[in-house]
């Protein structure tokens, strides 16, 4: 473990203390530039002081100096006094406010423009790291946490202290021996209560972080779903969030744990004085301790001392311990942006993961079968058909063998579709029906046809995210239903339309799928997928990589050269050259058909499909397979098709 991750580690299980030391010096700072607003807050605490005491004291000599004496008129006199001390509260308590905003909404404010300043700092300055999600919570839930907390805080620390005072006041004036009786008891459970704030505090700071944890998680593969399902990573994605889930649980019963114990001291500190105030009254008497005055020491107890305590003792609890760790988290020193980690569980996908052959850094592994000669226009190096069916009219058993070389029948196809049906409900028409394909090692084939029709159907099937509704799907000889990803992951590579890009190098982008790709590979990468100009702007391959500044086409690029980098032996682009121009989208696929392997292109311009060696239309009525002048021959949707990509009807050959 590094220096810099123990720190943090420490910080995480620390007891508290560590907190209470790096919040001291901006706790004094802040307080110091509000000495006024104190200062006018202790004063309308003074009068809270005078109201304790004048309760107590006035039920006291209302009973003694009137009632028992026989004086009704003084009694009621003395009771008026209490009286009046408890609605002069309501203004006190309008004062305390009124002084009170002037603590908590500049702290509200303080650490709003903290937290806005230490997530966009990093980014204006350009530096390093992608977006900090615990931003989002900083800003919004756990600033109202500090501020809520603080105030409670407040209200209830300088009720306990002024009313105590009063209280405690009141019962030395009317017997000393009150205090004796009153004060063990109140210690006990307060002491109890205060040994259980660093613990619980430490709790409340490993309950925060897992939730913020699980919060990143979310939104990282809230993000990353399509590339999670796509990849086949979605159980490694899910057994970390269940992982952190049960993090979070564990953290919550921990904290109910010593929120017990608390409950525990505050059942102490709220009933133990009034038993043993009870339980002492023989001994009071012989003291000479008055009726009135065990009146007034209970009246004390229940109406003054005891609720401030209880309030206390909740809220420095509850309130105190949120305060302090979220305050914590917000300006105590700066936490690493945790980083994707690539463990075996996460890398399925790649070439090299679980359950899969590597190949050497320095060589490029080459399929027996990837550098087999194309098939030459017309030969064809399979077929496709599609069996007699209602959804295919017109084609069946008896449809001609587009057939292809003796050599290339006795060779393992690259890709074999077996009487393949797809249907997305039980009742729907199917996007598939009976499709029979074969696509030969090396050969480049194009799919077409209008939106909709099931092209990218054809590529999920294919690369084994998406299992049929009847048939078999074959790649390179093996069925790729049920498959482990990691097997998956070292037949195809498939490139979807949106291209993924994760924060991290360049570098880390393009050996993703082949982590022990050399230098040289990425250059000759580089070089023929044309990306050496984004490369340049970044600053290298070894230059982060934020990839929400980069625009749908580079992002495609980094993605395509990724895939040519990845030793599996069959590519699929699903439109994964849209955002290209012309140009570049031509220079990227030649790239990507003179590498070892065979490519399947889902097309959306006429020059890709003129490009391969053969073309797939699908039109949901016909599946028609041949060269470029073979199926304009054969399938009026291509005819169709080719005149709205010239801009014009086409001209049958």
């Amino acid at each position: 473990m590094t220096r810099r991750a123990a720190s943090a580690d420490t910080r995480e299980t620390d007891d508290g203390s560590g907190a209470v030391r790096r919040l001291a010096p901006h706790a004094r700072r802040f307080l110091a530039r509000r000495s006024g607003v104190l200062v006018r807050l202790a004063l309308w605490s003074l009068a809270e002081t005078g109201q304790a005491f004048l309760v107590g004291y006035g039920v006291a000599r209302a009973v003694d100096q009137g009632f028992l004496a026989g004086d009704t008129r003084r009694g009621l006199l003395w009771l008026t006094v209490a009286l009046v001390a408890v609605l002069l509260g309501a203004p006190v308590i309008r004062g305390v406010f009124a002084q009170l905003a002037g603590l908590t909404e500049p702290l509200r404010d303080g650490l709003v423009r903290h937290t806005v300043d230490r997530s966009l700092g990093p980014a204006a300055a350009g530096g390093p790291g992608g977006t900090d999600r615990a931003a989002v919570s900083r800003l919004t839930n756990q600033v109202e946490i500090a501020r809520d907390s603080f105030a409670g805080l407040v209200l209830t620390l300088r009720s306990f202290v002024f009313t105590a005072a009063g209280a405690l006041l009141g019962l030395l004036s009317l017997h000393p021996s009150l205090l004796v009786v009153v004060l063990p008891p109140l210690s006990l459970g307060l002491g109890l209560f205060l040994v259980t704030l660093r613990p619980m505090a430490a709790a409340q700071r490993r309950a925060l972080a897992a939730d913020e944890a699980l919060g990143d998680h979310a939104a990282r593969s809230r993000a990353a779903l399509r590339d999670l399902t796509a990849c086949g990573t979605g159980p490694a994605a899910a057994r970390r969030g269940a992982e952190l889930i049960e993090g979070a649980a564990a953290a919550a019963r921990v904290l109910a744990g010593w929120a017990a114990v608390r409950t525990a001291a505050l059942g102490v500190a709220g009933h133990l004085p009034v038993l043993a105030l009870l339980l002492a009254v023989p001994w009071l008497r012989g003291r000479g301790v008055t009726a009135g005055a065990l009146l007034g020491a209970f009246t004390y107890l229940v109406q003054s001392l005891l609720p401030a305590l209880h309030t206390l003792m909740t809220a420095l609890g509850a309130a105190g311990s949120r305060l302090l760790v979220v305050l914590d988290r917000i300006i105590g020193p700066e936490r690493p942006e945790p980083r994707p980690e690539r463990t075996r569980a996460a890398e399925p996908e790649r070439a090299g993961g679980p359950g899969s052959v590597r190949a050497p850094a320095a060589t490029r592994p080459e399929p027996a079968l990837a550098a087999a000669p194309r098939p030459a226009p017309g030969a064809g190096g399979g077929a496709v058909t599609a069996r007699a069916t209602a959804a295919i009219p017109g084609v069946g058993d008896d449809a001609p063998d587009l057939g292809g070389r003796p050599a290339d029948r006795a060779r393992t196809a690259a890709v074999e579709l077996r009487s393949v049906t797809l249907s997305y409900g039980v009742r729907s028409e199917p996007v598939l029906d009976s499709l029979d394909l074969c696509v030969a090692p090396g050969e480049h084939l194009a799919v077409v046809g209008p939106s909709g029709i099931g092209k990218s159907t054809l590529t999920r099937l294919v690369a084994g995210t998406l299992a049929p509704s009847g048939g078999e799907v074959r790649v390179d000889g093996r069925e790729v239903t049920g498959r482990p990803p990691a097997e998956l992951a070292s037949l195809r590579v498939l490139v979807p339309q949106e291209a993924y890009v994760f924060s991290g190098t360049l570098s880390d982008n393009l050996t993703y799928l082949r982590p022990g790709a050399s230098r040289a590979d990425l250059d000759a990468a580089v070089d023929a997928l044309g990306l050496w100009p984004l490369v340049e702007r970044l600053g290298g391959l070894d230059a982060p990589v934020r990839p929400a500044e980069l625009s749908h086409g580079e992002r495609q690029l980094v993605a395509l050269t990724r895939a040519w980098v990845s030793p599996a032996p069959l590519l699929l682009l699903d439109e994964a050259t849209c955002h290209l121009d012309p140009a570049a989208e031509a220079r990227a696929e030649e790239a990507l058909t003179r590498r070892p392997g065979t490519l399947l292109v889902v097309a959306h311009r006429l020059s890709s499909a003129v490009r391969a060696d053969r073309v797939l239309v699908l039109d949901g009525t016909d599946a028609v397979c041949g060269t470029h002048d073979e199926v304009l021959d054969r399938s009026p949707l291509y005819r169709d098709l080719t005149g709205h990509w010239q801009g014009g009807p086409a001209r049958r050959r």
